[in-house]
């Protein structure tokens, strides 16, 4: 993250590069079993993006919060959390590549404390500190060591009211500005008088996309909040015509009898999408020996209901100018909807993808949801949780979302707490692989 103003460097100090191209999409990752290995925490442990001016990700932050009955941590359990963060839950797609970047943690006071902080990559993680609370000269002697060895701090909870705070100013590279709590003249202020030290200044609280406007048109650097989820319906829209041939394949697919003679007569209409879907097939390992060469040989590999998940997937790619976050956020959500409904042992879990999977059509296509749901052929058990989240695919669609807004204590449908996070980790990495299928 940097504050140099530059909206395609987003990776200073932390250089964002390349990692290793994954291994081939295959059937495993797109179905069970997928909890092979996957061992439980005693904590839920979430990440949510923070954006640069451009809309890339710059960064995640960490929310990690213990399971009922425990109410404090240790320092292993910081160093397992950011372990995990860095293996499965910094990495993002972007341009057709997973890149790495930083991820911001905020330390409890208890832990700033101690001899030494979690050894674990400095230039990888951002230590964010509170300063809701007494600051002292030890406290700020501590931060001034830690900081020279190379930790990157990042302030919270700041005030240009607060005249203590200034000695941390020296000391810190980022500052979080709450700016619900700031009306357009504190944010200027506040952005002028944090100008000399040369400071990242992070937006966070951001509500929707005007208020994104006005925090980088006031020199803010990093922004965090929901206004990418939410939507900007514009009157009288109408879902494209390069949609309406997905459309038409998802109405076949309702029907239990579709043969798939019926669908590939529909697919090739459409060059773009045949092409596609071979793409996927073939780059998906099914173990065929050769080249699928035909939509109705992949119609064949695929079945009904992995043409059904793929028309759903290809129905949320390549939406205008939104930003790809969005996209694999819609990703990430249809998988954990999924994975939920089975260990809940729910029926029907694509149903519960698909659920997930549309939650923020809305969003990516600038329609209202009750007029997308007048044009998208679903079953009503659908179109009500999407609309009202109602009935079982409404309840597993609201535990997801509590668990993407760090809402633990109010998740409902698993009694074995630890299985979100494990659901969690596995979505995300799904998320970033079926994108770069996508974007092959």
């Amino acid at each position: 993250m940097s504050g140099n103003g530059n909206e395609e460097d987003v990776s200073h100090p932390s250089p964002i590069s390349p990692l290793r191209e994954p291994t081939p999409l295959n059937r495993s990752a797109l179905s069970a079993p997928w909890r092979h290995g996957a061992e439980g925490l005693d904590f839920f442990l979430s990440c949510q993006p923070i954006f640069a001016r451009n809309r890339e990700v710059a960064a995640v932050e960490l929310h990690l919060e213990y399971h009922q009955g425990r109410r404090h941590g240790s320092l292993s359990d910081l160093e397992a959390a950011l372990s995990l963060v860095l293996a499965s839950y910094r990495h993002v797609p972007r341009g057709g590549r997973i890149r790495s970047v930083p991820a911001v943690i905020r330390v409890p006071p208890q832990l700033l404390v101690l001899p030494e902080l979690p050894t674990l990559p400095r230039a990888q993680y951002i230590i964010e500190v509170s300063v809701n609370g007494a600051i002292d000269d030890d406290l700020v002697e501590r931060l001034r060591r830690f900081a020279g060895m190379g930790y990157c701090f990042a302030l919270a909870d700041y005030s240009l009211a607060d005249h203590r705070l200034r000695s941390l100013l020296g000391i810190a590279q980022i500052i979080r500005l709450d700016v619900a709590s700031l009306t357009e003249d504190e944010l200027h202020a506040t952005v002028t008088a944090l100008r000399p030290y040369r400071l990242d200044l992070l937006a966070s609280g951001i509500a929707d996309y005007e208020i994104f406007q006005r925090c980088r048109d006031a020199g803010c650097h990093y922004f965090q909040g929901n206004f990418l989820a939410t939507p900007t319906p514009v009157q009288g829209k109408k879902i494209s015509n390069s949609k309406q041939l997905l459309l038409q394949l998802l109405a076949e697919l309702q029907n239990p009898n579709v043969t798939t003679t019926r669908l590939e007569q529909i697919a090739i209409r459409d060059a773009d999408f045949t092409y596609r879907i071979l793409k996927i097939v073939n780059a998906a390992a099914l173990g065929v020996g050769r080249a699928v060469d035909s939509i109705s040989h992949a119609f064949a590999l695929l079945g009904t209901e992995e043409i059904r998940r793929w028309v759903n997937l290809l129905l949320i790619d390549r939406a205008g100018d939104k930003p790809e976050q969005l996209t694999r956020n819609m990703l990430i959500r249809g998988r954990m909807c999924e994975l939920l409904a089975q260990l809940a042992g729910r029926p029907s879990p694509t149903d519960y993808f698909i659920t997930g999977l549309l939650s923020q059509l809305d969003v990516l296509m600038d329609m209202a949801m009750v007029d997308l749901m007048s044009q998208v052929p679903l079953q009503r058990t659908i179109k009500d949780a999407l609309l009202h989240r109602i009935g079982p695919l409404g309840e597993i669609l609201q535990d997801t979302e509590r668990y993407e807004q760090a809402r633990f204590s109010e998740l409902r449908c698993l009694s074995n707490l630890s299985l979100y996070e494990i659901a969690y980790r596995h979505s995300t990495t799904w998320a970033n692989h079926v994108q770069l299928c996508l974007n092959a």
